[in-house]
């Protein structure tokens, strides 16, 4: 394996980029007409265009990506996350191709895929999973006999799904007939299914993963991931370890994250999301067979490179990883930096990063996809970085994280950075006490206030702005036709806050 191609975009693109040059391999981006100037074309060996902006005609077209690795002479292809990432089917693709595919088998992404046969195959390797059916709902009938044997309150899910699509909560049966064909919907309309299987709704649990890593001689686990901050089924923030675990807990989450990892067959990078009840009670709820967003606290406790891990499996070597008993150490958080409008409902914002300032320091990490001039538009996710901190413990990390967020400054979009700023603050999740009903139950952390020290930060990007374009003798931002407004308009709304 000596050429990386990576049918992805971003953050995750370059985070792959960095990876593969540290093992030596050289890497290929793609990108779309969106994407021509962007950070991840800019930082690979070699560029190649896969088509226009929509991601059906590039980032998710099967043809047009195998296409692009032959003409650059890749010989292997990692898929990041989202898009193509748990499509078997590309999978196949890459390997009819005679091409290295850096991801589980496509038989392990087919069997976790599909999450009733996930459900059976979990039953019966022994792993606990939640009430519920093992089979895609039939008829109307058959769903409310499944929910009167389980008990309300149930949710509805997508068989073939994710990330929170095709997901409906139900209380009382007379809103489970509507529940069923919203979310049949919406499963068809996010997966070309419209499969959907019934759930008993556990009540205020945490979302805690388990990072499995597995090669041709041993499957383990890297411990847990905290990611019960969620808004709408979409994590905003993850960390690792969680409170919620003792020692013995994690093992035991560990050893069943194991057993569902060899129930399929799995090798490589791959995580198993679990249910913990305040009781301890632990429950199945999907593995995902690719390399999370989050995975970067995990590294930063375990001293991991997942990515590497990946890369060197991929090419048939062992793991770096030692044998002995794993710990973590320290504590670390992740805040997903997006362009989502607080103020308008986190409705996603578009524009021109005009200005931005990255924090730093000791203990703090940027994985970032974006940079100053680059567009933001709505064809893609609206991930545009993610922000990581490292301490000793739980305490010195949310200090540090406040740090870091009250040091960033992103202008030319909106961002959810004032929401995190309020969410690290807040008394009860410094306490720990948290669980996926979380913000649903603290709607003032979502609404945004008043923080006339945005303004002032605003002011000084603009006068760094200005002096840096002095220094480079060129036209300064304030002489751009509307960017003057731009910056007044800015500051007026993040001082509405």
């Amino acid at each position: 394996m000596n050429r990386v191609l990576i049918a992805n975009r971003g953050e995750i693109a370059l985070r792959i980029i960095r990876a593969c040059h540290e093992e030596g391999l050289e890497a290929v981006a793609v990108y779309s007409a969106a994407d021509r100037g962007s950070a991840h074309v800019r930082a690979a060996d070699r560029a190649i265009p896969i088509g226009p902006a929509p991601p059906s005609q590039s980032y998710l077209s099967i043809d047009r990506l195998i296409a692009a690795a032959r003409e650059t002479g890749a010989d292997a292809v990692h898929p990041g996350y989202g898009f193509l990432a748990e499509r078997a089917a590309f999978a196949d693709a890459v390997q009819a191709a005679d091409l290295i595919w850096i991801g589980p088998p496509a038989s392990a992404i087919r069997a976790m895929g599909d999450k009733t046969e996930a459900r059976r195959r979990m039953q019966e390797a022994g792993v606990p999973i939640v009430p519920g059916g093992i089979a895609p709902v039939q008829d109307r009938a058959a769903a409310f006999t499944v929910a009167e044997e389980i008990g309300y309150p149930v949710i509805v899910k997508a068989v073939a799904g994710g990330g929170g699509k095709g997901m409906r909560v139900v209380r009382v049966s007379a809103a489970l007939e509507a529940a069923l064909g919203t979310a049949a919907s919406e499963a068809l309309k996010a997966f070309g299914d419209p499969s959907v299987y019934l759930e008993k709704f556990i009540e205020r649990p945490r979302h805690i993963e388990i990072q499995i890593l597995a090669d041709d001689e041993r499957t383990l686990h890297l411990g847990e991931r905290e990611c019960s901050i969620q808004r709408r089924h979409q994590k905003l923030l993850e960390e690792a370890p969680s409170m919620a675990l003792s020692t013995d807990l994690r093992e035991w989450m560990g050893s069943a994250a194991v057993a569902a990892a060899q129930a399929v067959g799995y090798r490589g990078a791959g995580t198993c999301e679990f249910l913990l009840a305040d009781d301890n009670r632990f429950y199945f709820l999907e593995m995902n067979t690719r390399i999370q967003v989050e995975h970067p606290v995990t590294e930063l406790v375990y001293g991991v490179d997942l990515v590497r891990e990946q890369l060197r499996i991929a090419a048939g070597e062992p793991m770096r990883i030692h044998g002995g008993w794993l710990t973590p150490r320290g504590w670390a958080i992740e805040c997903r930096i997006t362009s989502e409008d607080p103020a308008s409902g986190f409705l996603p914002s578009t524009g021109r990063i005009e200005y931005l300032r990255v924090p730093g320091g000791p203990g703090v990490r940027w994985d970032g996809g974006v940079d100053i001039g680059d567009e933001i538009t709505l064809y893609y996710d609206s991930l545009l970085a993610k922000l990581i901190v490292w301490a000793p413990d739980r305490a010195q990390a949310i200090r540090r994280m406040k740090q870091a967020l009250d040091e960033l400054v992103i202008a030319g979009v909106a961002t959810n950075q004032a929401f995190q700023r309020r969410l690290i603050a807040d008394s009860e999740f410094q306490r720990g006490e948290i669980d996926i009903q979380f913000l649903d139950r603290r709607p003032d952390l979502l609404t945004p206030g008043k923080e006339a020290g945005r303004i002032l930060e605003l002011a000084v990007a603009a006068a760094l702005a200005e002096d840096e374009a002095r220094q480079a003798k060129r036209p300064s931002a304030s002489m751009e036709a509307g960017a003057l407004s731009q910056w007044a308009r800015q500051a007026r709304s993040e001082g509405l806050r």
